[in-house]
């Protein structure tokens, strides 16, 4: 056989790793919506939070506009734990992090966080009497501003300037690598540096619950671990409560103590992450083979 019919036969799901067929985007989503025929009962999604859910979605109806892309979505997260969203493209994952934030239409349904609802609030409440802070995707850095102002904008609801100050101090006393480019404008970090202070910033407001939209897009491989080592020691190390949405849906599901399957603005599945990781479908349809 020859070298270019050899590569097309090694591509398929999201086209990581060798397999044996293509599978367009289009067949991955029909294939990915026949795993989410029997539903997920909420007593299965409290057993992985461990009956303790800090955050939890009831039956969340939103969307943008009058456009509906969740339909009837329940989530439940224990404290201290990390939950990984995967799915096919336009299944709703960056919808679920947007809705509960305060970025999306809710036209039905809950979002508690440590018992309070906090369906309603606006981003600005969620950050400050909710403890929600949103982790963006690349280049969301004031790239004409130095590192240690990008860090200071991070504290820009606090009473006092000195406040956001204060906190940025620790923050460069935790990351060296920062402190050392404090200085230095934000646009010429490498891609690494960029992500360590998009996360950094969202830590000057001491927040408890982390939503981090694809964390290793546009990364090298050496700045994709360093990354999910960061996340690693802010959920184990100063128990944060991490929800994510990650296209590498390998690395996520490593990283996470449970992970989701959307399709179609709905929960196909859900376990904890190690196991997904073992499921054959989710491997085929995600995971490249």
């Amino acid at each position: 056989m020859g070298a270019p019919e050899e590569a097309k036969r090694k591509v398929r799901g999201y086209g990581v790793g060798g397999v044996e067929s293509v599978i367009s985007v289009e067949d991955v989503n029909r294939q990915a919506a026949a795993l989410s025929t029997q539903g997920i009962p909420e007593h299965r999604l409290a057993a992985l939070a461990g009956n303790a859910a800090f955050v939890t979605i009831q039956g969340l109806r939103a969307g943008y506009g009058k456009m509906e892309i969740l339909h009837d979505f329940s989530l439940q997260v224990g404290k201290g734990q990390s939950l990984c969203l995967i799915g096919p493209n336009g299944a709703g994952k960056s919808t679920v992090l947007h809705s509960i934030f305060g970025f999306t239409n809710i036209f039905g349904g809950s979002v508690t966080i440590d018992g309070k609802n906090v369906t309603r609030l606006s981003p600005k409440d969620k950050l400050r009497t909710a403890g929600v802070a949103y982790i963006l995707q690349d280049k969301s850095v004031f790239p004409g501003m130095t590192v240690e102002e990008n860090l200071w904008m991070g504290g820009y609801l606090m009473d006092k300037p000195a406040q956001a100050k204060e906190k940025a101090e620790e923050i460069f006393a935790k990351y060296p690598r920062l402190a050392q480019r404090r200085r230095h404008p934000a646009k010429v970090l490498s891609g690494g540096e960029r992500r360590l202070l998009e996360i950094s910033r969202a830590l000057v407001m001491d927040p408890e619950v982390l939503l981090v939209d694809e964390p290793s897009i546009g990364l090298e491989p050496r700045f994709i671990d360093m990354v999910f080592e960061i996340l690693d020691d802010l959920q184990k190390g100063e128990g944060k409560t991490i929800i994510m949405v990650e296209q590498n849906a390998k690395k996520g599901l490593e990283f996470a103590d449970i992970g989701y399957v959307l399709v179609a603005g709905g929960l196909a599945m859900a376990d904890h992450g190690d196991a997904l990781l073992q499921d054959p479908e989710v491997g085929r349809l995600f995971l490249g083979g």
